[in-house]
């Protein structure tokens, strides 16, 4: 993640500010001052996946950090959580880790009505020779604790590519037509600023040099489209959100006429 954003960076590609890189044991007690007067922030692992280690930070009071679902977090467990981060119980590889401090998302509200209290929605991109592919928005619920992770409970609903209208919706391996709490219906959403958010996928080709990838980008309600993280082996679930599968579609750019 923090090479995604020196390299998001250098090729003008927005993404959320970054605050601070925690790198050692012996900066956390450091890590106070640059969040001394932050009332809102994101920690996450560098290498971690799949939401794993990951809070939202909304406010502070006298007795700790406010989480996304309201839970206070005391600065002895926030510290402990960065600890354990850096120890690399996150990552993907169990080996040690960083811990990234960075701005929090106000998303756009086009999915107010299909999000659990004050979850932020992101949009997964597939591209494959700098081609999108297929698309999805993961919308948190109840289940997955705010976070848009498919595997924690959120929806995946899939979206036309050409149009940015969603489609389909899958919730736990069932496709489904309105959000589990909210009641409202996923499909026939566009989002905004579509195209933008695939010239920024497809510029991720020539940002990465990889030929298939997912990419992950949030809606901020000023800022636009931001790119939130970069998948080298995204998930599959987004077939089921569009019914549809990728091996046609990457066939059909396999096969297409160079330019």
């Amino acid at each position: 993640k923090v090479q995604t954003k020196r390299l998001a960076e250098k090729f003008g590609i927005p993404i959320p500010e970054l605050y601070a890189v925690v790198e050692d044991h012996g900066s956390i007690a450091r890590l106070s001052g640059v969040l001394e007067n932050l009332k809102e922030f994101v920690v996450k692992p560098a290498r971690g996946s799949g939401g794993s280690g990951i809070i939202l930070i909304r406010g502070r009071t006298d007795a700790g950090f406010v989480t996304q679902s309201g839970r206070v977090i005391a600065p002895e467990e926030f510290d402990y959580h960065i600890a354990s981060i850096l120890s690399g119980i996150y990552s993907l590889e169990g080996q040690e880790d960083m811990a990234i401090v960075e701005s929090l998302i106000h998303p756009d509200p086009v999915f107010r009505d299909v999000t659990y209290q004050e979850g932020v929605p992101d949009e997964r991109v597939i591209v494959y020779r700098g081609v999108p592919v297929m698309a999805m928005v993961r919308l948190p619920t109840r289940a997955s604790d705010g976070k848009a992770n498919l595997h924690r409970g959120a929806i995946g609903a899939g979206i036309d590519i050409a149009s940015g209208m969603t489609m389909t919706a899958v919730h736990k391996s069932h496709i489904v037509g309105e959000h589990p709490d909210t009641g409202s219906p996923v499909s026939g959403i566009r989002l905004p600023r579509w195209d933008e958010i695939l010239l920024m996928a497809a510029k991720v080709t020539e940002m990465t040099g990889l030929g298939y990838l997912g990419a992950d980008f949030v809606l901020d309600r000023q800022k636009g489209p931001i790119l939130l993280e970069l998948n080298a082996r995204p998930g599959l679930g987004i077939q089921m959100a569009n019914r549809s599968g990728l091996r046609q579609r990457l066939d059909r750019i396999d096969n297409a006429a160079p330019d």
